[in-house]
């Protein structure tokens, strides 16, 4: 992580215009399925490059299993699925590192060139600025319904399908310079993520509820079935110091604070540069282009962020 912006990637500089982009993640199976682990856990590494604005050059695995408990054929499929997702950006995996672990872990160690003029850090929101996301919310609600078995077969495979697409397209935007900050929306929910925005940025934002959009219906049910992660609780708590909830309610408070896994961007887009921009998002097919809010200027107490119905 970046010690001066927050930034979920490390930025080191090669000469005037060029710059390494470098990132480290990798978490606990999510989904049974070995194949679509790999690929969920791939995409969720490749995505802090793009939330940059950097393209990704070369990864390296990380893998850890209980070799007594797993065998070699479900470790191969894990690191397939690595492989297609990084293959499909572009990304060479040119090797790695494994080790006995009490439970599996894999993700990858990504780096990534970029452009310096076209860095687009969580640092540079300003007044005025539109709030874009480009996927639902409800990850971490929905995989833990997986676990639990109270998941419904359509959203196994629409979680899967999400959890699995790379944001590519943040790299794309921020080479058009369309976007003035971005970050992409992962363990800390989307609220966490734009704290960090707003502190980095010396910025305050409006978030409207109506407007953010979750993977399915079927999430509030599953709230209101107790099917929500630690870490989403845990992010919950730890906003109430900088987020006025106002009339929302607890459904609401916990999709906005529910910990992602291969989440979506969070774009401060200039007004003028809105429509491109959405048109753009709806050309690559990602999941949502919401318009979800706006960055306002700094208010000189608490809260940070207001949200709204």
């Amino acid at each position: 992580m970046n010690s001066t912006t927050f930034d979920d990637a490390g930025i080191y500089r090669l000469d005037r215009h060029r710059a390494l982009v470098q990132t480290v993640d990798f978490f606990t199976p999510i989904v049974d399925d070995p194949f679509s682990y790999g690929q969920i856990a791939a995409a969720n590494s490749l995505s802090d490059i793009f939330a940059m604005g950097g393209r990704p050059l070369t990864a390296l695995n990380i893998v850890g299993f209980p070799t007594d408990l797993v065998r070699p054929r479900v470790i191969a499929a894990i690191l397939r699925g690595g492989l297609a997702k990084a293959a499909e950006v572009g990304c060479a995996i040119i090797g790695g590192h494994s080790i006995r672990n009490p439970e599996p872990i894999y993700g990858l160690a990504v780096t990534g060139l970029i452009d310096v003029r076209r860095l687009t850090t969580n640092a540079n929101a300003r007044p005025g600025d539109v709030l874009v996301l480009t996927k639902p919310l409800g990850t971490g609600i929905a995989t833990t319904a997986i676990k639990r078995g109270a998941a419904s077969r359509p959203l196994q495979k629409k979680v899967i399908a999400l959890m699995s697409k790379v944001n590519t397209v943040g790299a794309e935007l921020a080479e058009l310079r369309l976007v003035r900050a971005a970050t992409d929306v992962t363990g800390y929910g989307l609220m966490g993520h734009l704290i960090s925005l707003c502190r980095a940025s010396g910025v305050s934002a409006e978030v409207h509820t109506s407007a953010v959009p979750m993977i399915s219906d079927e999430i509030v049910d599953l709230i209101e079935q107790g099917c929500v992660p630690g870490g989403s609780r845990e992010n919950l708590v730890a906003t109430t110091v900088a987020v006025d909830w106002g009339k929302t309610d607890e459904p609401q408070r916990i999709l906005l604070t529910d910990a992602q896994t291969s989440g979506g961007l969070l774009l401060c887009v200039p007004e003028a540069k809105l429509e491109k921009v959405l048109g753009i998002l709806r050309q690559r097919r990602t999941p949502c282009a919401a318009v979800i809010g706006r960055i306002s200027a700094r208010r000189s107490r608490r809260p940070l962020i207001c949200v709204k119905g």
